[in-house]
């Protein structure tokens, strides 16, 4: 039997983890990056090596959109293998890429993501046993014949 797995804690799971990344990557963005909180010249000997190297790493993420390349290549390859896990990825990062400047491929990447986290899945343990699969009649599934 196929189930769809964001009835139970799926939706709960997928809205809390994009609000808990959104405010990480806001918190970021403002608090951090455009508050001036980093170094704005990391070449002056007083400048602190940590936070620059935190900076550098910050910046190097979304310039060039590498972060939300890299959601919709997670999110690509979520959809055509059908793997949770990397759509898990490609949703976190593409809001992630959302909020820090690589929003055109973030945002294809967090959709074909959220695709597949929205996918009805098997239960664990269970094996397909075919009657989900074309032939069968539509109300097969829904206990519609009891009421016969």
């Amino acid at each position: 039997m196929r189930w769809n797995n964001s009835g139970k804690y799926g939706v709960a799971a997928i809205l809390l983890s994009a609000l808990l990344v959104l405010a990480s990557a806001w918190g970021v963005r403002h608090g951090l990056l455009e508050n001036g909180v980093l170094p704005r010249d990391c070449t002056l000997p007083d400048a602190h090596g940590g936070l620059c190297l935190f900076k550098t790493a910050l910046v190097e993420s979304f310039l060039h959109q590498r972060m939300g390349w890299f959601s919709l290549a997670c999110g690509g390859l979520a959809f055509v293998l059908g793997r949770r896990w990397l759509a898990w990825v490609g949703w976190l990062s593409g809001l992630a890429g959302l909020v820090l400047y690589s929003y055109e491929p973030a945002a294809v990447g967090s959709l074909l993501s959220l695709l597949v986290l929205a996918r009805p899945g098997q239960r664990a343990g269970e094996k397909g046993d075919g009657k989900d699969e074309a032939g069968g009649q539509p109300g097969d599934g829904l206990g519609v014949g009891r009421l016969a």
